[in-house]
Formats: structure tokens, sequence, C-alpha cells
């Protein structure tokens, strides 16, 4: 499918549960790698006035948060659950992983999200 829609959710900070969400349209999955797509995403942080707070940030993970039409994860910021939804190499194809249309992906810092999973508390 070459018109895909995917929602990219930045994460700021996981305890405050800042978040801002992106999205980028006219997408070919079957095309696009990992590495890509955040090339992709980080180009559109730099060039968005809107995501000026986020230009900063070493934003180097992706995670599926959820699929068109599933359920979603309980804890709003962030899918703790479904390891295996981590796209950790960084040459494979998007449709390879299963993102379909209109996914919803979180894009953060895995340092900072391996802390907020190992001790999971909100600050507001």
């Amino acid at each position: 499918m070459s018109d895909s829609i995917l929602t990219i959710r930045l994460i700021r900070s996981f305890e405050y549960r800042t978040t801002k969400n992106m999205i980028l349209t006219g997408l070919c999955l079957s095309e696009i790698t990992v590495s890509q797509l955040k090339s992709m995403i980080r180009e559109k942080i730099s060039s968005n006035p809107s995501f000026k707070a986020y230009q900063n940030l070493p934003l180097d993970t992706l995670k599926i948060y959820s699929k068109a039409h599933g359920a979603k994860s309980q804890n709003l910021i962030m899918n703790l659950e479904n390891e295996e939804w981590m796209l950790e190499d960084d040459d494979e194809i998007l449709s390879s992983r299963g993102i379909e249309h209109e996914t919803e992906l979180s894009f953060f810092n895995k340092e900072a999200y391996l802390a907020f999973k190992s001790n999971p508390q909100t600050k507001w």
C-alpha cells in the first residue's frame, strides 16, 4: 500500500507523559526501512517549528504502540508490554514487521524507556 498513514508519538518524558503526535502520510510501507522512517521523522522535527521542543532530544528507538482497530495499552504514555514490537533492526522493511496503514508508533530515547520500565511512576 503506497498511501499509508502512520501516527508517530514523539515521547519527550515518560514520567510527565509529555508527547506530541506527528502524522506521516503517503508512505509505502513495503519499501521503507526502519532507518529511513527514523530519518523522515528527524527531518520533520528539524524543519517544523511546532516540534522545536523535540529537536535536541536523543530519540533513537521506535516501538509499535497500537495497530489500526486493535486494542490499546492501558499505559497512556507507552506500550510497556510486547517487547517484540520494538523495531531494533534498522534495515528491516516496515511491512515485514506487521506495520500497516494507521499504525501508531512511539519514538523515544531507549535509555529513558528502560529507566521508566524498571520504575513506571508518573510525576503528575
